[in-house]
């Protein structure tokens, strides 16, 4: 029983003491927020931690305060000890975050694309005419805010307003929007008549006006498709640009199929024309070196439509 009650008043006697440690005054402190408070200067802070002792500097400024200053703002809270460790000043960082032309224009981006100015595989070049310096925000989640934002679509012409945090004064800016839209380019150079891939195609963006006055292909439309030109590296797809690939293509040795009832006649010919699978083209017989019209419907295969008299001819 003796040995319980011992056990008992040294655990109280550990915890009073905890209690009541004094605080450590800490060395270099960064702060977040517009004041230094008991926790941010002190360890073993206690149910002081949260009482403000003075103004931080500004966002991504630093300070000093003396070993004088900080026992008198300590003590007006009802701290009159603590333990300085040795040191007679402490100095006192602000953090931040950057506020720069890259950070206003990701937010015009935004208020775009949630006023449904921007679509999907659309994008915003935001040029600047306002000039101003990089800002020194408080390091919060959202630094900056979108006050209001007009845009002119006819010119591109924009004028925003922005809410800084940290600081009291709106920051106004000027400039243009180019909106721009993904478009399909090619990866190198090809052929005319190359099938193109996934891996031949490459998706850059365009000004959307230009797109609009050209035409832009979508790659669904393009892969699998053949190109009707010699194309070079980096070149615009526009629909034009395409093809379906030719079922049969000119001077294709072919199969000449001519079908009536369960009759089916065939002989050997060549493509003179090329075509896709359904159209017509023109082929040589090469046992009659006459040339026929026929219609492709597979790769070396065409058939002939022809009244039964036409079939000595053929």
């Amino acid at each position: 029983m003796i040995a319980r009650s011992a056990i008992a008043v040294l655990t109280t006697l550990l915890l009073g003491a905890t209690a009541l440690a004094a605080p450590t005054l800490k060395g270099d402190i960064t702060v977040n927020a517009a004041v230094v408070t008991v926790g941010d200067m002190f360890d073993e802070a206690g149910m002081s931690a949260e009482d403000a002792l003075f103004r931080a500097p500004k966002p991504g400024t630093t300070g000093t305060v003396n070993l004088l200053d900080i026992k008198a703002a300590a003590a007006r809270i009802g701290i009159e000890t603590f333990d300085p460790r040795g040191l007679d000043k402490v100095r006192v960082s602000r953090a931040t975050t950057v506020v720069d032309q890259t950070m206003l224009a990701d937010l015009i981006t935004a208020d775009l694309k949630n006023r449904g100015i921007l679509s999907q595989g659309m994008s915003a070049n935001t040029i600047f005419t306002t000039a101003f310096n990089a800002l020194n925000a408080e390091a919060v989640d959202q630094p900056a805010s979108v006050i209001s934002l007009r845009y002119l679509p006819g010119t591109g012409a924009f004028t925003a307003r922005f809410s800084v945090a940290g600081i009291n004064q709106p920051l106004d800016v000027s400039g243009s929007i180019e909106l721009m839209i993904e478009a399909p380019h090619l990866a190198g150079n090809y052929p005319a008549g190359t099938i193109l891939d996934a891996s031949d195609v490459v998706m850059r963006p365009v000004p959307l006006r230009f797109a609009e006055s050209t035409g832009v292909a979508r790659v669904q439309d393009i892969v699998g498709k053949a190109l009707t030109r010699q194309s070079r590296d980096g070149m615009m797809l526009k629909p034009s640009d395409v093809s379906t690939p030719l079922t049969v293509a000119k001077n294709d040795l072919v199969t000449i199929y001519y079908r009536r009832g369960p009759m089916t006649l065939t002989v050997k010919g060549q493509a003179v024309t090329g075509a896709t699978i359904g159209t017509p083209l023109q082929v040589l017989n090469l046992i009659s070196r006459r040339v026929i019209s026929a219609t492709a419907i597979a790769a070396g295969a065409v058939e002939v439509s022809a009244e039964p008299l036409a079939l000595a001819d053929l």
